[in-house]
């Protein structure tokens, strides 16, 4: 019993830290206008429904590709950003374009045994470098979860979710890869920083 307290609890911290760290980086992501006319737009769009997640993305957001799954999900890849720490976070929104909630299958998951056990999630996904023939897949941190938008097991119609999935960073050279998701056509993108 002690031995399960205990990993629950690490798990929670772990938890917890993360959601403190996509907190902060929300917040870091935000404000600023040089007009003054962005608090007003965002105040205003923080009116509407709390998980909204197109309040926060702007209409100038560009879409590098756009991926049709099944059943009429789609998939919107916005940025490809390789940071400082050799790390590429690809962002980009699920949306159902058909008229029913949509269950997600299994398979955006992957097939790995760790990834798998650890719940609903775009594990699966991979960067492709055919220049440097590498493939890169999602990162798991020191539990085997994912570093990948967890938890999404449905998605009703017209409903857009925000996603995220981070990958091992390409070498600096490689500016543009093609981005697989199980079940969904693939796509090139551009990796910027």
């Amino acid at each position: 019993m002690s031995i399960w307290f205990t990993t629950k609890a690490q798990r929670g911290m772990v938890a917890l830290t993360v959601a403190a760290g996509l907190a902060l980086g929300v917040a870091g992501c935000g404000g600023g206008g040089d007009d003054g006319k962005s608090p007003k737009t965002s105040a205003s769009a923080s009116k509407g429904e709390g998980s909204n997640p197109s309040a926060q993305e702007g209409p100038a957001e560009e879409i590098q590709a756009e991926l049709k799954g099944p059943g009429g999900l789609l998939l919107q890849i916005t940025s490809a950003e390789r940071d400082a720490g050799g790390f590429v976070t690809v962002n980009g929104t699920l949306k159902n374009e058909s008229d029913s909630t949509l269950t997600l299958p299994a398979q955006l998951s992957g097939n790995e045994t760790e990834v798998i056990r650890n719940g609903q999630s775009l594990g699966g996904a991979a960067l492709i470098d055919s220049k440097g023939k590498k493939r890169y897949y999602v990162l798991r941190d020191t539990d085997g979860r994912p570093l990948t938008t967890t938890g999404i097991s449905r998605v009703k119609s017209g409903e857009t979710v925000p996603v995220f999935m981070q990958f091992p960073s390409p070498p600096n050279e490689t500016t543009e890869v093609t981005f697989q998701l199980p079940m969904f056509a693939s796509g090139d993108i551009a990796i910027t920083g």
